[in-house]
């Protein structure tokens, strides 16, 4: 257990603008690592800074750690029609995992919001605290049935196991975006070679919220296969920032020589959150291939 001020030392590093972003995004899992008050209480202060990709991850975390004390500073950075879609998504994301029913009503009310990823964002956790309520369960550590990632997701698996079913569901755009994000886990929980072609289909898919989501478990599963497809996304220039920045932090999980000499072209890249998440992700690349314990080491800097 950290002390409060120890926790205070991590919040000061991570709200610190001075400092580079790979440090502070260290600082930032350190916190979500330690929860509780204090942790929640830095990591809110942080959404005056200015890098949206920092923003959208101080939002990631809180929702992560489903703690109900990060509801007023989520709530109001969904409604901040000043911020970044991509970070008020996150938040609205964020509400759904925590997984309180109180913030239904707000849920859906942003999802008519004009931003459309805001509104699927929030359609989505809708669904989700519906499917909760539904008796939708949940393993102690928050993670769903056949989550090998512990993640907290914005859907449940679907029960299915057949990829080739899968993939259509997956790719069907006539469906409910709910019923075809349950399909994108199921396909990264089984995590094969064959599934995860699959999921790299979806990122020829319309919603950039989707393809966004396809870019974030490809990260997660770390399957070479995926490299190519990811690449391509990164390199048009015409996708969504959005989507092009997960691409670059999938990249950066995967690591590969090709995955490296990728991230290190577009940390120069003109959109500032794939930039951004291309210094990340090197960092990150890096630290895999150092033998270090730990990414979240902002305890072992202080």
């Amino acid at each position: 257990m950290a002390s409060d001020q120890e926790v205070a030392a991590v919040g000061q590093i991570l709200a610190n603008g001075k400092q580079d972003l790979s440090t502070r995004f260290r600082a930032l899992f350190t916190l979500r690592n330690l929860g509780g008050a204090e942790a929640i209480c830095w990591i809110s202060k942080t959404f005056e800074d200015e890098s949206a990709l920092l923003k959208h991850e101080l939002a990631y975390c809180l929702g992560q750690m489903q703690d109900e004390r990060a509801i007023p500073t989520l709530e109001a950075v969904l409604k901040d029609t000043t911020q970044d879609p991509m970070v008020r998504h996150e938040a609205g994301e964020a509400l759904g995992a925590i997984g309180n029913p109180k913030v239904l009503d707000l849920l859906k009310e942003y999802s008519e919001d004009p931003v459309v990823e805001v509104a699927e964002t929030c359609q989505l956790a809708v669904k989700r605290l519906e499917w909760l309520m539904g008796g939708g369960e949940k393993k102690e550590d928050g993670a769903t049935d056949g989550n090998p990632y512990f993640s907290v997701d914005p859907a449940p698996p679907a029960s299915n196991q057949d990829v080739a079913d899968l993939r259509r569901q997956l790719l069907d755009e006539s469906l409910p975006l709910f019923e075809r994000y349950r399909a994108m886990f199921a396909l990264r929980n089984l995590g094969t070679k064959e599934a995860v072609l699959a999921l790299g289909d979806g990122l020829q898919c319309g919603s950039a919220l989707f393809r966004h989501e396809i870019a974030y478990v490809l990260g997660q599963v770390q399957h070479e296969a995926s490299v190519p497809q990811l690449r391509a996304a990164l390199e048009r220039q015409d996708e969504s920032p959005m989507v092009r920045h997960e691409c670059a932090e999938a990249l950066g999980s995967i690591g590969r020589q090709e995955c490296m000499e990728v991230l290190e072209t577009h940390r120069r890249d003109q959109e500032r959150v794939v930039k951004e998440s291309c210094e990340v992700a090197l960092d990150m690349l890096r630290y895999e291939n150092s033998g270090q314990f730990q990414y979240a080491d902002g305890l072992a800097r202080l």
